[in-house]
């Protein structure tokens, strides 16, 4: 599952590219972590939303614990509770650059990062939703992963074309659902000494 991606365009080109009006107050990091800040594309805007529907668990005595950010959501749980309505009427594209997968043993796995060829950004499938703890949400729709990231992990976002834009925003939700398909593209394989664990920025 993804639990880290870049997005090192800027909010106007983004907006741009997407043929989409630019929010105000888009601040957010060059690398998106679970429960952190990241641009979507929703509703004809570019605006920031916290990445992960939150999860609100329960301690042993019943009190309310901090929400768990649920940042990735299978395509084939899509239909039940938790991401239904969300899958039916909020979905939206976020904009990618590359994405990571943690690589090597544990304890001292690296960061191997994957991105479509040729291209600086592109559009992974998403959801949203508002939230009473952080506003509005979005997660991220996984398939099964494809055979150039096989020997790292076996799920993968949605990479959409640009020609299934609009379908993924706007279709019915049988006509989206179709566009949840394993990347056939080539992908750009980028392995890295950084460790997984380094310091968030």
């Amino acid at each position: 599952m993804c639990n880290l991606y870049r997005m090192t365009k800027a909010p106007a080109e983004i907006a741009r590219l997407f043929g989409a009006r630019a929010g105000e107050g888009a601040n957010f990091a060059a690398e998106v972590y679970p429960s952190y800040p990241g641009l979507v594309v929703a509703e004809g805007e570019a605006r920031v939303m916290t990445w992960g529907f939150p999860l609100v668990l329960k301690g042993k005595s019943g009190q309310p614990l901090k929400p768990k950010p649920v940042n990735n959501a299978r395509e084939d749980k899509l239909w039940t509770a938790f991401w239904r309505a969300s899958f039916e009427r909020r979905r939206c594209l976020i904009p990618v650059s590359a994405w990571a997968e943690a690589e090597g043993a544990k304890g001292a796995m690296t960061r191997t990062w994957y991105s479509l060829a040729g291209e600086e950004v592109f559009a992974v499938a998403g959801l949203w939703r508002p939230t009473e703890e952080w506003g509005q949400a979005y997660s991220m729709v996984m398939v099964d992963g494809c055979p150039q990231m096989a020997d790292v992990h076996d799920r993968m976002p949605v990479v959409l074309a640009r020609s299934d834009w609009e379908q993924w925003l706007s279709g019915t939700p049988a006509e989206a659902f179709a566009l949840c398909q394993t990347c056939s593209s080539a992908l750009e394989v980028d392995r890295t000494p950084e460790r997984w664990a380094a310091r968030r920025g």
